[in-house]
């Protein structure tokens, strides 16, 4: 009897389900986002040193993003709308499957200032994204969620093209959206590693996110963590893409390394780099080319992009 009872034991162990664990992020290689960076440097280029609202190396840059995107199966829409007399464009990606009616979007604006090339600000985020959207491609991702990407413009004119987006979505359309991670100048020179403030943990600023925002502060936290690298809260001051979103009750999240202000003597001994200078040397300036970028903040945050994605997508085995 006992012979029996272990062979049924052991037949009961053996035939339950296996339950294979969620597929791991994985990791955005840095040589592929920076040869997106060199693209959108050129483009610049050959187009009056700039990729601003309004001009030839804005557009050129969508053509740039949508010809990879299109060649890896994505579904793409070129959005236009007109601002200060000029025709500006935001391009949309949906990846096939998930659920419709769980939209988790990914953004960056890929316009600069006429200043400059902008390659930090926004070249950085809008190349991280990218890529991510190609590693979800390669990887033939089946997500929970009906994952999107967007690329904005105008963000430099006040986020004209993500409000656009936004204000004429229908109202079904619009609630789909149940979460927005936004990633605005993710290479600055001397980095910092800051995270939307979802919780308003730090009691300042403009106080937390919509419900939801502080799941997506966690999860981008604990990659961080994971590394070994500490954060720190960056209020939702409205400076960047999330501001429509956050306006209409989408929760929001995302990462930034730092623009015009100054890093502190805490935020160097934290993090390294030089106290008392700018987070970004070259914020809406000529000089933001493919010089002005730190490659280990650049690295780690387009892991951090999928990380994000892989995680809040609810990513599944085939």
């Amino acid at each position: 009897m006992l012979i029996h009872a272990l062979s049924a034991a052991l037949l009961l162990v053996t035939s339950a389900p296996v339950v294979a664990a969620p597929p791991a992020a994985p990791d955005i290689p840095l040589s592929a986002v920076k040869a997106h960076l060199a693209e959108f440097q050129s483009i610049a280029t050959a187009n009056g040193g700039n990729r601003a609202h309004g001009r030839p190396g804005f557009l050129a840059s969508i053509t740039y993003v949508k010809g990879r995107l299109d060649a890896a199966g994505y579904t793409t829409v070129v959005q236009s709308f007109t601002y200060g007399g000029a025709t500006g464009y935001n391009l949309i990606a949906d990846w096939p499957g998930g659920d419709p009616d769980d939209v988790l979007m990914v953004g960056a604006h890929l316009d600069s200032v006429a200043a400059g090339p902008g390659i930090n600000d926004n070249g950085s985020g809008s190349a991280a994204i990218l890529e991510t959207a190609l590693a979800v491609a390669a990887q033939g991702l089946v997500p929970g969620r009906h994952l999107r990407f967007a690329w904005w413009g105008a963000e430099e004119q006040g986020l004209r093209g993500s409000t656009h987006y936004v204000s004429t979505l229908p109202a079904a359309a619009r609630a789909q959206i149940t979460g927005y991670l936004n990633f605005d100048m993710v290479g600055s020179p001397n980095a910092g590693y800051f995270v939307y403030d979802g919780d308003n943990s730090d009691g300042t600023g403009a106080g937390p996110g919509p419900a939801g925002s502080a799941e997506i502060e966690a999860v981008i936290e604990g990659y961080f963590a994971g590394i070994g690298v500490p954060t720190r809260g960056t209020d939702f001051d409205g400076r960047s893409d999330y501001g429509p979103f956050i306006a209409r009750g989408i929760p929001a999240g995302g990462t930034f390394t730092g623009a015009e202000g100054a890093k502190t003597s805490a935020q160097a001994a934290l993090w390294g780099g030089t106290a008392g200078a700018r987070f970004d040397p070259c914020y809406h300036a000529r000089c933001d080319t493919t010089s002005n970028i730190d490659d280990v903040a650049l690295d780690r945050n387009a892991d951090a992009v999928a990380h994000a994605v892989w995680t809040l997508a609810g990513a599944q085995n085939v």
